[in-house]
């Protein structure tokens, strides 16, 4: 149903956070579905270890996403609570979300440095979970921070100790609100050719996906030869119910014909859905106007 991206600093609170969304899910009305939290302790990984090196840090992200990728389904809610500090790595997170076709949201623990260096000495003394001094640098360093203007970090939601229980209410609010066709501020992820199985193997769904995407490659070329190579400002309409193609510029029947070539060789691949591959006319036009519009930056 969802995931939920914890990140920060070392000892930014980030486990404290990861337990109070998960309380709060678990006493919402409005959710129904299992909770679960993903983090080092399920695999009894210690800390300064697992951030010694970098190939321990490796096999650690590796772990951790493997396990994401198993426990990700419709009916559960999974918060993955560790340092997520790099970008390609959230970024990794939130392909699996999006092929599992779920929402998707990032909660950034926003604690000053000095703040986390201090509880990390606290908990040292208290004999907890702590990092050695040479580590917790290095990760401090080395930490990206999350960005809502790119994908993988948006929504994002910064979570401050001034206004901790509202933003707690917020990330509630975004995973359980119900979703219709007026909703604008709820985005569930789509998954895309690149994230579908769709092994071609019945005859009658090849040939409904030749056919579909040679009719709007004709179409494309059609509506700009009958403007001239104006571009048509409405885009190019294939029919009733289906997305318009919007072009930014000309686009010659060679480069049609390649575009068309790649998408019939993505959608015979096996990838990371099980999605059956199109079976009509209209769901083969959608998919490669959806694929067209994003090669040629429209979308």
């Amino acid at each position: 149903m969802a995931l939920v991206v914890i990140c920060g600093q070392p000892c930014s609170g980030k486990s404290k956070a990861a337990l109070t969304l998960a309380e709060a899910l678990k006493q919402s009305p409005e959710l129904k579905h299992q909770v679960r939290i993903i983090d080092e302790a399920c695999f009894h990984l210690d800390r300064n270890q697992s951030y010694a090196n970098m190939p321990s840090e490796k096999n650690l992200r590796g772990v951790l996403r493997s396990e994401v990728d198993r426990s990700l389904s419709k009916d559960t809610v999974i918060i993955v609570d560790s340092l997520n500090s790099i970008k390609g790595y959230r970024y990794e997170l939130w392909c699996l979300a999006r092929a599992a076709g779920i929402r998707y949201c990032v909660v950034y623990c926003d604690v000053e440095d000095n703040d986390c260096r201090k509880w990390n000495q606290e908990r040292r003394e208290k004999g907890e979970g702590s990092y050695d001094d040479v580590i917790f640098e290095d990760l401090v360093r080395r930490f990206e921070k999350p960005e809502r203007r790119n994908r993988w970090d948006s929504p994002l939601f910064e979570l401050r100790s001034s206004d901790f229980g509202s933003i707690v209410d917020d990330v509630v609010s975004y995973i359980t609100k119900k979703v219709d066709s007026k909703t604008r501020d709820v985005k569930i992820l789509q998954p895309t050719i690149a994230t579908q199985t769709s092994r071609v193997s019945d005859a009658n769904s090849l040939y409904e996906l030749d056919k579909a995407t040679q009719e709007v490659t004709n179409a494309i070329a059609e509506a700009q030869s009958r403007d001239l190579g104006m571009l048509p400002a409405n885009g190019v309409s294939i029919g009733k119910d289906l997305p318009p193609i919007n072009l930014s510029r000309s686009v010659g029947l060679p480069e049609l014909r390649r575009l068309r070539r790649t998408f019939m060789k993505l959608t015979g691949q096996t990838s990371l859905s099980a999605r059956a591959p199109p079976s009509d006319s209209d769901s083969a036009k959608r998919m490669f106007i959806d694929y067209l519009n994003r090669e040629l930056g429209t979308s």
